[in-house]
């Protein structure tokens, strides 16, 4: 990872906060960091930032809300969240909001790095993992892009995690794909360090970002096999060709 990628740090505890720069910093990470929520949106809104460290309890707006906002402003902007032990609901709410992940104080420099490096090195478009586009229905996905688009007018946006996932279910749509299996090739870490329920909050946010805008019947993207995972639908197919130019989808 070069100097010049930069991690916004929102935390308001000092000298956690030190700590997890100092890190960042040491690893070749650009850093801004900011001690209460307001402060933070703005640092995670300035160009260049590439990717948020979130506390939960903040001053002035909490954590949650700081998610909010930015899934508004900047909805591929990945979002790791720093949780305390015992708040597993508020972990639950973060991913439900498009959170990529989290990591539970008290923690490893070593972990948070893993964490920081498994989030920033993923890329949807990578050729190995999948077909880089697909069609739903009247949707055509790009994952490079994480983007929805039903129509010229009708777009949607992913975050990094989501594309990810999809884009991995697309090419391996021949079988099931295990929690485990997601977590390793999509998160990039060792699958001890997650709860597979964070592979089910994404999933089920996946579910929802597909919904066809217009109201029409959308065939289900994600299809849940009992005992097994998860699998693409079988009306979610691999695009080889670009769409053509000024056509709509």
């Amino acid at each position: 990872m070069t100097a010049t990628t930069c991690i916004a740090v929102i935390e308001d505890e000092a000298p956690i906060r030190r700590g997890v720069v100092d890190v960042l910093r040491a690893s070749g990470y650009d850093v801004a960091e900011a001690a209460d929520g307001a402060r933070g949106l703005e640092e995670a809104n300035r160009p260049g930032v590439a990717l948020v460290l979130l506390d939960l309890l903040l001053p002035r707006v909490d954590g949650l809300e700081v998610l909010r906002r930015l899934r508004q402003s900047r909805p591929a902007l990945p979002v790791i969240i720093l949780t305390a032990r015992g708040t597993e609901d508020d972990r639950v709410r973060g991913l439900k909001m498009g959170a990529d992940d989290y990591v539970v104080k008290p923690f490893s420099a070593r972990e948070l790095l893993a964490r920081v490096e498994a989030v920033l090195r993923r890329s949807p478009s990578r050729s190995a993992e999948g077909p880089g586009r697909a069609r739903l229905g009247r949707a055509v996905i790009d994952f490079g892009r994480r983007e929805v688009r039903w129509s010229e007018r009708e777009r949607g946006e992913l975050s990094e995690t989501e594309a990810a996932i999809l884009n991995y279910l697309v090419g391996h749509r021949k079988r099931a794909v295990s929690r485990e299996e997601l977590l390793q090739h999509v998160w990039g870490i060792d699958t001890a360090g997650l709860e597979t329920r964070t592979v089910d909050m994404h999933i089920a946010r996946l579910r929802v970002k597909l919904r066809d805008p217009s109201g029409r019947a959308t065939p289900e993207a994600v299809l849940t096999v009992r005992a097994h995972g998860y699998m693409a639908g079988p009306d979610l197919t691999p695009l080889a060709e670009p769409a053509l130019a000024g056509r709509p989808a």
